[in-house]
């Protein structure tokens, strides 16, 4: 899934000590810690039954919906219960690959390779006996081309990322664009340039996201806006232009080993990563994602994206802003020492967050097969970084827990570094043109529970990291998590500025 050179760097530095080594290895080490916030409570999944999970519904009755990559569909109920023993029932079975689930008005809306597919329980028995095409208008002949679907919006529309042929090429129609399928059955091409999605659904503002992965122009997994009309970076998925005449040409060809800002100034409809997962220390293989509406359930980061990882079998968080009409924002370590690789996830009703996946295709850390558990909130709130946001001089950083004012007052307690990677053809990439911005003051506020902090620096197209490691609680707590990256795309204007 990933390139050698990326494994074999990541391994060489966890051998020598390298910094990389020293911050893979104090990450790895946390799950511990994260235990007694977020405990991981196995769901039983019957011996005789394989449960690959790629997509999660909730019914109107409270069972949860899973679509697998098996192609089948089960109902299962009790997966809240506090030593959870659920039912499992087979709805439906023969699709293949399920990687989108979404109800509504007595059907289920089934994301798979080949087709959206309205799936209906018409005598009432329990067991689907109807499968209606909603939409097949993408091509499909590769066990590498996979589609992900969204939950419905507020119009009712349905969306869908198409992965590219055998990861690199684009032989099948529509390979590597997103799809609108609108409730009166319309299917329009509305964005190119998608390489291989894993995810696609709503931020916490409503505006339409994907999750792409590393490889050809993608030098590290991303979080992007899914514009309509717009590229997603990769060109390869050019030559189907032609048959979306609602986006008029195809964009002008990206310059390889460029920088994605610098080609973005040149073209137009090229849509810059919102949110760079830096590649091993925040996964590798970036999943499913939910927005956490559980009203506090689950712990202090509501409306917050919660992101699951397939290699390192991890979740992740993230926060997503709009500066002068273009998306960023940053992303946090949150969970480890999950059982198998992550495809998707979901909020139970009961504010739990259900994992799902498998390790089938490609290795990952997690040591079993296929697996569901579920994460739940113990009450205890932990320190952390709340939120990063930008401002006209610098960032503010919110916490969950207040700030002790010796530590939180200095300067040199925020350490900020930065950097961007090569937009370019080949698979993956370093990280390149680092920086290091002085926080040249900050201003810890009187609750202790935000600094704003100004830097002598900020750099447009770069990930800003923050290593927070020196903060203290003032219940004398180290944070949770140390370290979030923030990618800056646009620098907001001072108030009263022209």
């Amino acid at each position: 899934m990933h390139a050698a050179w990326c494994l074999g760097a990541a391994l060489a530095a966890l051998m020598t000590g390298s910094p990389l080594a020293e911050e893979v290895g104090d990450r790895w080490g946390t799950a511990d810690r994260e235990r007694a916030y977020w405990p991981i409570v196995e769901v039983p999944i019957p011996k005789d039954l394989v449960i690959e999970a790629g997509a999660f519904a909730t019914l109107p009755d409270g069972r949860i919906a899973v679509g697998t990559r098996h192609g089948d569909i089960i109902f299962i109920s009790g997966v809240d219960e506090a030593r959870p023993r659920p039912d499992y029932h087979l709805f439906a079975t023969g699709l293949d690959e399920i990687f989108g689930l979404a109800w509504k008005d007595g059907a289920l809306y089934v994301t798979q390779s080949c087709e959206l597919t309205r799936v209906t329980d018409t005598n009432g028995d329990g067991r689907a006996d109807r499968f209606e095409v909603v939409s097949d208008a993408w091509g499909y002949g590769n066990y590498h081309e996979y589609a992900f679907g969204s939950k419905f919006d507020p119009e009712g529309n349905l969306y869908v990322a198409l992965g590219l042929s055998s990861s690199y090429h684009s032989r099948e129609l529509f390979r590597g664009w997103a799809f609108k399928v609108t409730p009166d059955g319309r299917s329009i091409p509305i964005a190119s340039g998608m390489r291989s999605p894993g995810g696609i659904g709503f931020n916490e503002h409503g505006a339409l996201f994907y999750i792409e992965s590393q490889g050809p122009w993608n030098s590290a997994c991303s979080l992007k806006f899914v514009k309509e009309g717009g590229f997603m970076g990769h060109p390869i998925s050019y030559n189907w232009y032609k048959y979306a005449p609602n986006m008029g040409p195809a964009p002008a060809e990206p310059e390889s080993r460029s920088r994605v800002l610098t080609e973005a100034e040149r073209i137009p409809e090229l849509v810059p990563y919102a949110v760079i997962f830096p590649y091993i220390r925040m996964g590798r293989s970036i999943t499913g994602f939910v927005i956490d509406r559980t009203g506090g359930k689950f712990g202090p980061f509501e409306n917050q994206m919660i992101l699951g990882d397939y290699t390192q079998s991890l979740l992740l968080r993230a926060t997503t802003e709009q500066v002068n009409g273009v998306w960023q924002g940053a992303c946090y370590p949150f969970r480890e020492g999950l059982s198998t690789g992550i495809l998707n996830i979901h909020f139970t009703p009961g504010g739990k967050l259900l994992c799902g996946g498998t390790n089938r295709g490609w290795p990952v850390r997690g040591l079993k097969a296929y697996a569901l558990e579920r994460l739940e909130w113990t009450g205890r709130m932990p320190f952390e970084i709340e939120r990063i946001s930008i401002t006209p001089n610098g960032f503010r950083v919110n916490f969950t827990k207040a700030v002790a004012e010796t530590e939180g007052g200095d300067p040199a307690s925020y350490v900020v570094t930065t950097f961007t990677h090569h937009y370019h053809g080949a698979y993956g990439g370093p990280e390149v043109d680092q920086t290091t911005p002085a926080v040249t003051s900050v201003d810890l506020a009187a609750d202790g529970m935000s600094a704003t902090l100004v830097l002598d620096t900020i750099t447009r197209g770069h990930v800003h990291e923050f290593d927070l490691g020196a903060l203290r609680s003032r219940d004398g707590g180290e944070l949770l998590h140390r370290h979030a990256y923030y990618t800056v795309n646009e620098v907001p204007a001072a108030e009263g500025a022209n």
